[in-house]
């Protein structure tokens, strides 16, 4: 990713989290964290990572809430953010954190042994 790209990702990042938090008012999507948005060089297109508490089906409702409000995140996103043409949206779920989480608890049984 060039420099804006990443500059304008980190502040998508920032008002993801306000909108997801405070806009949004469905009763699927829970308690939701921005890890990680990643936007194309010709800022077209941005992925935003999420992770969420709940099981497996909670977090796909989550997922599919987050999708249908898709448009309606573009246009706080572009009232926020001056740009020519503000990116596609589309949402992901960050297994990241999990598998952090499973690595160290690995590492804990290993120390106990």
């Amino acid at each position: 990713m060039s420099l804006r790209a990443n500059r304008i990702a980190e502040q998508m990042k920032k008002e993801l989290g306000d909108i997801i938090g405070r806009k949004i008012k469905d009763p699927r999507v829970g308690f939701v964290t921005v890890t990680d948005v990643h936007v194309t060089g010709d800022l077209q297109q941005a992925t935003v990572y999420i992770t969420s508490l709940g099981n497996e089906k909670e977090r796909q409702e989550t997922l599919n809430a987050l999708m249908k409000a898709a448009g309606f995140i573009r246009t706080e996103i572009g009232h926020r953010i001056r740009l020519r043409r503000t990116p596609e949206i589309t949402f992901e779920y960050d297994a990241s954190v999990e598998y952090g989480n499973k690595i160290e608890q690995l590492l804990r049984n290993l120390n106990q042994q």
